[in-house]
């Protein structure tokens, strides 16, 4: 059982286990503080995906690694945008997307597609069957990213369809260690939604009272 999911370890680099590990250390944490809408998940975010966007470099994932690239700058972004008050109030709490950042997500999920297949291309990198839903996951991914940074709910929806569909490819594709990180980012990514549906529905709530108190 053992040899079955960690064999393919025996020829890495003691280096590349270790980052590997660490990295999945700080995604658990940088997801866990995101199901929490606590701001750490941007720094703990910062160190993960510096980390695997070096080693899947190196591996040759293309699409894995423009992944991380993107989201470290996204993590910056998201990391002002938290930030941001009016006075004690947040700027932008957890809210629902609008029809507008719908069709700005469409966009940005085929421009995502577009760019990687050709990436992909011009590399001449389309050479097993898992590289082309790697060049989907990066689309759901992209977009998964871009609505947390503005903190809409729905980002937990992308979150759980790539997390899911990545637990197999990430085995197959030999990094065990990996594939167990997607299978528990799968569930915090479950709990997450949920948690940011009750702050949400707390703020309705809270909001529906307000007006209703100022209307009598």
């Amino acid at each position: 059982m053992i040899d079955f999911f960690f064999a393919q370890y025996a020829n890495y680099p003691a280096s590349e286990i270790a980052l590997e590990l660490i990295g999945v250390f700080f995604g658990l944490a940088s997801v866990w503080f995101a199901k929490k809408d606590n701001i750490l998940v941007f720094p703990t975010g910062l160190i993960s995906t510096f980390i695997y966007a070096y080693l899947l470099w190196k591996w040759e994932l293309l699409g894995d690694s423009m992944i991380n690239g993107y989201y470290f700058i996204m993590s910056i972004y998201g990391w002002y945008h938290w930030t941001r008050k009016k006075g004690d109030v947040e700027e932008f709490p957890v809210s629902r997307i609008t029809k507008k950042e719908k069709q700005a997500a469409f966009v940005i999920f085929i421009l995502t597609l577009v760019f990687v297949y050709l990436v992909y291309q011009y590399f001449d990198k389309f050479i097993n069957w898992f590289n082309y839903i790697d060049t989907f996951l990066t689309a759901v991914f992209f977009v998964g990213m871009w609505l947390m940074a503005k903190r809409k709910i729905e980002n937990w929806i992308f979150w759980i369809v790539g997390d899911f569909i990545s637990i197999p490819l990430y085995f197959f594709k030999g990094y065990t260690f990996t594939s167990l990180q997607y299978l528990i980012f799968t569930v915090l990514a479950v709990y997450g939604y949920l948690e940011w549906k009750e702050i949400l529905n707390k703020k309705e709530s809270d909001q529906e009272a307000f007006l209703n108190n100022n209307s009598l």
